[in-house]
């Protein structure tokens, strides 16, 4: 399921990121990688902030939806 659709407060893994390659990259560059944990915080004003090691990144819905857990 896309990270759009993961609760606030709970964890999961990361099984695949999508999209072009870029936005892969972009990603992966903000600590977004297979097999990572990540923890949504809080969805604000259509972003999605969460919690990817040991920090916390807020990303847009639409890159959100690239993340699959």
């Amino acid at each position: 399921m896309p990270l759009t659709l993961a609760g606030a407060g709970n964890t999961n893994t990361i099984k695949r990121i999508g999209g072009r390659n870029e936005t892969r990259m972009f990603l992966e560059r903000l600590g977004f990688v297979q097999g990572c944990h990540v923890t949504v915080v809080a969805e604000n004003c259509g972003n999605v902030i969460v919690k990817v090691r040991e920090s916390r990144v807020a990303v847009s819905r639409e890159m959100a939806r690239h993340i699959m857990v």
